[in-house]
């Protein structure tokens, strides 16, 4: 009995081994390299889906896009995110970014945490002097489980996350 607990225990901790091992085989750092974080929020929002053909022929959701208000340490909504992706304040300010990197979300179930590095495609104000914009402590936003079942179909999937701006 007990050398059949001991084989069990081995063979969970094996278990988990691997799998920490297999995470950390595919993340890559999100840290924004040789940055100054300038402001810390808290987003609420969706990630949007669409119903549409892959290359098996088989309908599946596809990212269209995510839609989120992002709040300051206060509490105040300060920044819309958006397509592109984007983010835009209220002062006429506004950024657009491309994935750089990315990890599993601790969460399962969740969108990855990701680093964007951005460029200004608006006034100058909050958002001009932002090179990267981190996503962290994703919780939610994955694909909608039900399975589409007409093209075109929308479906969309509430999140939580933290977004870092970096100068």
């Amino acid at each position: 009995m007990i050398r059949l607990l001991r084989v069990k225990r081995s063979v969970c901790m094996v278990g988990a081994l691997a799998a920490l091992a297999a995470t950390s085989a595919f993340a890559e750092s999100i840290d924004a390299p040789g940055a100054q974080k300038i402001l810390s929020t808290t987003a609420s929002g969706v990630q949007i889906y669409t119903c549409e053909y892959g290359a098996d022929h088989t309908l599946g959701w596809t990212f269209q896009q995510p839609r989120a208000k992002l709040y300051d340490a206060h509490g105040a909504a300060v920044i819309e995110h958006a397509a592109g992706p984007s983010w835009a304040a209220p002062d006429g300010s506004r950024i657009e970014g491309k994935v750089v990197a990315q990890q599993p979300s601790a969460t399962l179930g969740s969108v990855p945490q990701l680093l964007l590095q951005t460029h200004s495609t608006g006034a100058p104000g909050l958002l001009a002097p932002v090179r990267y914009v981190q996503r962290i402590n994703t919780v939610g936003g994955a694909k909608p489980p039900a399975p589409c079942t007409s093209e075109h179909e929308s479906g969309s999937s509430p999140y939580l996350a933290t977004y870092v701006f970096y100068q």
